[in-house]
């Protein structure tokens, strides 16, 4: 193969559907912190799972090892996160909410740091996409650490977009709105039929396109960022959200 990526949260969700796009024509390294959630690439002739946590270097490093291994790596997506605040803003200890945004904001930074090492040793042009979300300019009441740490992820995607792009190093983000992942179906399943329908009537009403996002939809925008197609795109944050940044609509009020 002439080409390895890392993906971190593989898992499930959306980035399981990267690992499965990109491991189509490449080695693809997935880290999840859920041993049970790796099962699926189990006998994937291109896919090698990590189990650890992507905010520890040793599991980065280590994963960054075996894809190096099975080619050069060409790419890194940070798409592990820990959803959800603990408690009230107002009502948490303000050190309990900086680590909530250290949480989040780490899990990139390290992915970040690791990629770009291991493109600076190898003298070799990479990329790499961080998952950010709409709630980084259209915050959402509840979830304050984890608005501020997609907003950090954010600039540290344009930080280190202008830092070492002189040694053809891209980083790009992706920015979804509500996608249909196995966290959404369990949230749907939990209520009622008629609840569940007027849920998914209020969803769709946030995107102009009429519905959620699926999670192969997000995943083509990142191999796209990945791919030389996207050669001269760096320090971009793209919208995958269906038009749910744009009509700003407030789900509070749905």
């Amino acid at each position: 193969m002439s080409a390895s990526y890392v993906v971190t949260g593989g898992g499930r969700g959306i980035g399981r559907a990267v690992a499965e796009r990109l491991a189509e024509r490449a080695a693809v390294v997935v880290i999840e912190r859920d041993a049970e959630a790796l099962a699926w690439t189990e006998g994937h002739p291109r896919l090698v799972a990590v189990a650890g946590d992507a905010a520890d270097e040793t599991v980065t490093e280590r994963a960054a090892d075996r894809a190096e291994a099975a080619a050069p790596l060409a790419g890194w997506v940070n798409n592990a996160a820990a959803l959800g605040d603990a408690a009230p803003f107002h009502s948490a200890p303000a050190a309990d909410v900086l680590e909530r945004v250290s949480l989040n904001l780490g899990l990139a930074l390290v992915g970040c740091a690791t990629a770009v090492r291991r493109f600076l040793a190898a003298g070799t042009a990479g990329a790499i996409v961080n998952v950010s979300s709409h709630q980084a300019v259209r915050a959402v009441p509840g979830c304050a650490s984890y608005v501020t740490a997609k907003a950090g992820i954010e600039g540290l995607t344009r930080a280190l977009a202008v830092e070492y792009g002189p040694g053809g190093i891209r980083v790009n983000a992706v920015a979804p709105g509500s996608i249909a992942t196995e966290r959404y179906a369990e949230f749907l399943n939990v209520q009622d039929t008629a609840d569940a329908a007027r849920t998914e009537d209020a969803m769709a009403a946030l995107h102009p396109l009429g519905r959620v996002g699926r999670t192969d939809e997000v995943a083509a925008a990142i191999a796209y960022l990945l791919s030389s197609d996207a050669g001269f795109i760096t320090g971009a944050t793209v919208p995958v959200d269906g038009g749910r940044t744009v009509l700003a609509r407030d789900p509070e009020a749905l």
